[in-house]
């Protein structure tokens, strides 16, 4: 067997995105042991650029290892019980999987939905909030399959009237739409790294307000083993040993609990992940994929295609269209990625072989990599037999960076 080897891609889809290699160079820093002193400060500086990110003086803001994934199931397997009621604004994909990982927490999940392309009105979310008195609201920031961006300034300051613990997935809006967890009042976020963060799927961050906190340690059994005398178990047990963020917050803490061994080079990936996004300064980051994002969006509508849901409301770092009529969407991002090594996305339930998802993020939000995608996809385009303006894409999009 041959060693691994890949071919070069520009990943202009909506997630996992071409890695920075700066955070590549990152991850091939040999290992130390979990307890080394140089590790634990090294753990230490990610909690402390990570309360940076996600704008927050929380103490408890750390890493999950696993996937964007993980750090939701742990969010929700740590703060719900069985019969707890949950709210969950569902306007896209993401939204469902909220509701699929409640309902397997145990929780009595309750739902408000909008059709796919469009937001709630934080109204909405408040006569939700009275009615249904949940224990936890759980909401998407931004949601790929959609490409919206829900509106969140007034959401935490809702739940807190209701006594509501406010949760956000941020897995694919952190670092490239506008995120301020103290300011908004949210209680806990997650995230991932493979997104606006430009780093590697399989760690996600995350942090808790000590509410939050409060409510998780209500209920902290310390597993057999590694309890001390002084380890007194209170409240329902959390039902997933992995996910157990009591315990986890423990291994991050000065006590170091040995829970499990840390992910270490995705724990170096999301250190450098952090130092970029910081060192570029947070707004800026915003505004850099808000440049590139509308450049994108408008070289789209120069090639004639129409773009999906709210204008008003769409993620900075992903964009979707209307596949053409007659034009099968499949076939034109093989095209792509055979001819030219790019690659899109399709996406998921009602807009399955709908629409197109082009993402500009991280380390691809930049000008090159827009024009490319854009001058390659006229060309596929044009092989499928659509009508398209000569040069109108990349046209388009000069006007934006002019």
């Amino acid at each position: 067997m041959n060693p691994l080897s890949m071919p070069p891609r520009l990943l202009m889809g909506p997630g996992p995105i071409t890695v920075d290699p700066r955070v590549l160079q990152a991850m091939s820093t040999q290992l130390v042991g979990q307890y080394d002193p140089t590790m634990t400060a090294a753990m230490n500086e990610v909690m402390e650029l990570y309360r940076g990110v996600f704008r927050t003086a929380n103490e408890q803001t750390f890493l999950v290892d696993g996937t964007s994934r993980a750090g939701i199931e742990a969010a929700l397997v740590s703060l719900l019980e069985p019969g707890d009621r949950v709210l969950v604004p569902v306007f896209g994909r993401f939204g469902h999987l909220l509701v699929e990982i409640a309902q397997r927490c145990g929780a009595e999940v309750h739902t408000l939905h909008r059709s796919w392309g469009e937001v709630f009105d934080p109204a909405e979310i408040e006569t939700a909030l009275q009615q249904v008195q949940p224990k936890v609201l759980a909401i998407v920031q931004g949601d790929t399959s959609t490409t919206m961006c829900q509106p969140l300034a007034e959401i935490g300051a809702l739940c807190r009237a209701h006594g509501v613990i406010s949760y956000v997935d941020a897995t694919a809006s952190l670092g490239g739409n506008h995120f301020v967890t103290d300011d908004w009042g949210i209680d806990v976020v997650t995230a991932g790294l493979q997104k606006c963060l430009g780093g590697p799927s399989g760690s996600a961050p995350i942090t808790l307000s000590p509410v939050a906190v409060a409510m998780i340690n209500a209920r902290k059994h310390i597993e057999a083993g590694i309890a001390t005398d002084s380890d007194t178990p209170s409240g329902s047990r959390i039902a997933s040993n992995y996910f157990v963020l009591a315990q986890i917050m423990d291994y991050w803490g000065p006590r170091r609990l040995n829970h499990h061994t840390e992910a270490t080079s995705l724990l170096y990936a999301a250190r450098e992940c952090a130092r970029l996004l910081l060192d570029e300064g947070l707004d800026a980051a915003v505004a850099r994929h808000g440049l590139h994002g509308t450049a994108m969006l408008e070289g789209l509508r120069g090639l004639g295609l129409t773009p999906f849901g709210d204008p008003t409301h769409k993620m900075t770092n992903v964009a979707a269209v209307h596949i053409p009529d007659g034009v099968d969407g499949e076939k034109v991002r093989t095209a792509l990625l055979d001819d030219f090594g790019i690659e899109i996305g399709m996406s998921f339930g009602p807009l399955a072989g709908k629409v197109w998802r082009v993402g500009t993020m991280a380390y691809n939000a930049r000008k090159d990599a827009v024009l490319t995608t854009l001058a390659a996809l006229e060309q596929v385009l044009r092989s499928e037999g659509a009508t398209v303006t000569a040069g109108g894409g990349v046209g388009a999009a000069r006007e934006v960076y002019a």
